[in-house]
């Protein structure tokens, strides 16, 4: 949970023979207008976002975490896709589920469906500052199946996984983290990762040009105190040269700054987030579209209020992309030519 929203710090609980087993979840629903919209797009949409029950074991030696349910993963600048078929199309019904070894206080082991090391924006839309991930999120894994190793030493913590990347179910990606708390407010982190083979398929889930990432590196800076909690970071990912899937070297390279606001003695936050992403190549060099259309770039505003009493909230949103260098048909609109869009949405659920 980045925030601002709360899980509920004290969920249900059973005693069983494998120990204290806790339940809890997120039940939310969302609703959402483009304007303009994108080709065959409707101008509003309402959905459930998330309807997730969430069933894990957080002591002793061996633990777990199961995640079952349905869920969205509504991203600015591009179409909204209902529920049903995000579970179908992506990660099915147990989107996150892994079992996890910790020996001592300072290693762990854990394999199964992963939440992925990269980025700086989280999977479902209640872990989130924003309602809507942004242009960066979009560009990065989401879950990944494989085994991940976690270190701590001090004020260091590391993190090393060999997993399927995108969710190829090809076991060739290795991605890892470092992290380093610098004091009570501050925190910095360095990730890398990327495709030690090649993926020469795509899916829903295996977007086959980012699959094949050779490098994907992440810097993020974070800091927390008072009222406030801000996080800024850099990504750069690139393709690498691929005969098997015929595009041309690719990278993009983007930046993020991710703010919070608790309003004092209420039980309101402000959040806010602005990027930039730029992409290589040109419309006739063979290059890969990573954005709208090879070489084009954008910037992306995003201001979300919202409201939180115990387990019930609300939050609205306004969000802005404009982009530039835009291929003819990639971009907004019916005929994918304008250059702008803004998002309204809302949000409300509890977080049982």
């Amino acid at each position: 949970m980045e925030g601002p929203l709360s899980v509920n710090v004290k969920p249900e609980s059973f005693d069983t023979p494998l120990g204290k087993i806790y339940v809890s979840g997120a039940v939310t629903a969302i609703a959402l207008a483009d304007t303009p919209t994108f080709f065959g797009e409707k101008g509003g949409y309402a959905d459930i976002s998330n309807a997730q029950v969430f069933v894990q074991k957080v002591d002793g030696e061996f633990q777990f975490f199961l995640d079952a349910g349905s869920y969205s993963f509504p991203t600015v600048g591009v179409p909204y896709a209902y529920d049903g078929n995000t579970v179908s199309a992506t990660y099915g019904a147990l989107p996150v589920a892994f079992a996890k070894w910790v020996p001592n206080a300072t290693f762990s082991l854990e394999a199964g469906k992963l939440p992925t090391l990269i980025g700086a924006e989280y999977a479902f839309t209640y872990e989130n500052m924003n309602i809507s991930r942004g242009l960066l999120w979009n560009q990065e894994p989401v879950v990944s199946r494989g085994v991940q190793a976690n270190y701590t030493a001090g004020a260091f913590a590391f993190n090393a996984s060999w997993n399927d990347g995108f969710y190829s179910d090809r076991y060739n990606w290795a991605s890892g983290a470092a992290t380093w708390t610098i004091n009570s407010s501050n925190t910095l982190e360095f990730i890398i990762g990327g495709n030690l083979g090649t993926t020469d398929y795509g899916t829903s889930a295996t977007p086959e040009v980012v699959n094949n990432d050779k490098q994907i590196y992440n810097l993020i800076y974070g800091y927390t105190a008072g009222q406030w909690t801000a996080q800024l970071y850099g990504q750069y990912a690139q393709s690498g040269n691929s005969a098997a899937i015929g595009v041309k070297d690719t990278s993009s390279t983007g930046v993020g700054v991710l703010v919070n606001y608790a309003v004092p003695n209420t039980s309101w936050n402000l959040s806010a987030r602005i990027e930039q992403e730029s992409t290589s190549g040109s419309q006739t060099d063979g290059s890969a579209n990573l954005l709208y259309g090879p070489g084009s770039s954008a910037w992306s505003a995003t201001f979300t209020p919202s409201y939180q009493n115990g387990p019930l909230f609300v939050r609205a949103e306004i969000s802005w992309v404009g982009a530039s260098g835009t291929t003819s048909g990639a971009a907004f609109g019916n005929s994918g030519t304008s250059t702008s869009q803004t998002r309204f949405a809302i949000e409300t659920g509890i977080l049982f």
